[in-house]
């Protein structure tokens, strides 16, 4: 271990939520596997934060995430935080002369419209040679703002520099959903139109508002999972097959899908809800409109579903269904692929009501594949069978994952600028349709499957 790290963080945004539970944990776990990594950590925020305070927030969480001596106490003994406004020229350019480094990454912990004010200010400043930008999601806040974004930070850094974070699709999740379909014989074969009737993608979760909401009465379910995350992980279990994992075959395969993706009727194909009052594991959930910072006014949805289309030979006239909510009773975070059921079952076999699927669940990653078999008492009745296993895991937390892959260079697991556009193209039709009030706002208690008739695998 050197006293110069090799690469420096500077976080802003830096006093927020999302650095405190997410990103600092994320470079403790990265150096518990990695005590190697050369790394000091800048914050940067408006808000005022003494040295102790600071000091205090980086051990706390480097030990969450299980750093050791000497990895923890060399980022500790460089770690500072800087006090100002990274939207003025003047005061960025400071913070920036302020850190000799070989290698600067700058991570964008900040709201979708102050990155792209920093942006501007970077554009005018100039960065130095080198530096990668890692911009947390959403990015923009539609396809306009998306496309303004991407010509911005392409004229401070090149794409390949540009990091534009998805949490979700860490590295061995990825690889996990390849090899599963790509390297076994019986999948492939029947993974499209002739095999497959329908697909979800869902992401429950029993979290609440949990203090977000400057950030999520602003954006709302679709906004924040379903285009950031779900409609990516859509893209990796519908691509073509591939030649490489390698970052361009991989990224012009998930392009390729999205292209053509669509959302045939926003109105009939969508729903939305928010939910009530109520209880999740004894503890109880006020209604959402009465949580601290949100506004009414808003209409903010909490729970949201949408039915996408993929208009090519593979898929056409398979729907994938994309879900995620929040104050729900139960996590599950997962993609189901239902099968079509056989074209003849021999007469005299009797009792086969449920279609055969296989679920990927994430995180934990592991997989369940629900057959028909003969019944155990009569074996004229047939029966479901479920056979599990599990699906290797990371050593690291998601954000752990995602700071190796910035370090390292490797973009696989970002998202690339086209891929950020055509994820707003599909749902901006369905935001229109809901700020029409064109579809309406279901309600559900906190800690139940959701709203009512709103059935999932």
């Amino acid at each position: 271990m050197t006293s110069q790290p090799a690469t420096t963080l500077l976080i802003l945004g830096a006093s927020g939520d999302l650095t405190r539970r997410l990103l600092l944990p994320g470079i403790g776990t990265l150096l518990a596997s990695q005590p190697e990594r050369r790394l000091q950590v800048v914050g940067a925020d408006l808000r005022e934060l003494d040295a102790d305070d600071w000091h205090g927030r980086v051990r706390d969480a480097l030990a969450e995430g299980g750093a050791g001596a000497p990895a923890a106490d060399a980022v500790l003994a460089t770690t500072r935080y800087a006090a100002g406004d990274a939207t003025d020229d003047e005061a960025l350019r400071a913070l920036l002369a302020s850190i000799p480094c070989d290698r600067l990454v700058i991570y964008f912990a900040l709201p979708p419209h102050v990155t792209e004010l920093v942006c501007a200010a970077l554009e005018r400043i100039g960065v130095p040679g080198g530096t990668i930008l890692a911009i947390e999601k959403p990015f923009g806040d539609s396809l306009a703002t998306a496309r303004e974004l991407n010509a911005l930070v392409t004229r401070i850094v090149p794409e390949e520099r540009v990091f534009r974070i998805d949490h979700m699709l860490g590295l061995h999740t990825v690889l996990n959903l390849i090899g599963l379909r790509f390297a076994n014989r019986l999948m492939e074969p029947v993974w499209d139109r002739d095999g497959i009737e329908r697909v979800e993608v869902l992401y429950d979760e029993t979290v609440t508002l949990e203090d977000r909401a400057g950030y999520y009465d602003r954006n709302g379910a679709l906004r924040d999972m379903i285009q950031s995350h779900l409609l990516q992980i859509m893209a990796m279990l519908a691509m073509e097959p591939i030649a490489s994992v390698g970052e361009r075959d991989l990224r012009d395969a998930v392009g390729q899908v999205l292209r053509a993706a669509r959302v045939v009727d926003p109105v009939r194909d969508s729903r939305r809800g928010r939910y009530a009052a109520g209880d999740i594991d004894g503890r109880a959930v006020p209604d959402y409109t009465a949580e601290q910072g949100v506004d009414p006014a808003r209409g903010t949805e909490t729970i949201a579903e949408i039915e996408v289309a993929i208009d090519n030979q593979r898929w056409a006239g398979v729907p994938f269904v994309l879900r995620s909510g929040k104050s729900l009773g139960e996590v599950r975070k997962r993609a189901v692929i239902h099968w079509r059921a056989p074209a003849h079952v021999p007469s005299g076999m009797h009792g086969r009501d449920t279609p055969d699927k296989l679920v990927i669940d994430f995180k934990p990653d592991g997989f369940e594949l629900h057959l028909t078999t003969n019944g155990k008492g009569d074996p004229f009745t047939l029966e479901q069978t479920v056979l599990r296993g599990e699906l290797g895991g990371a050593h690291l937390l998601p954000y752990g994952e995602v700071l190796a892959s910035i370090l390292d260079g490797d973009p696989r697991l970002a998202v690339r600028g086209d891929a950020a556009e055509e994820c707003w193209r599909i749902v901006e039709p369905v935001l229109e349709a809901w700020r029409r009030d064109d579809v309406p706002m279901a309600s559900y208690p906190a800690g139940s499957t959701g709203p009512e008739g709103w059935a999932t695998s």
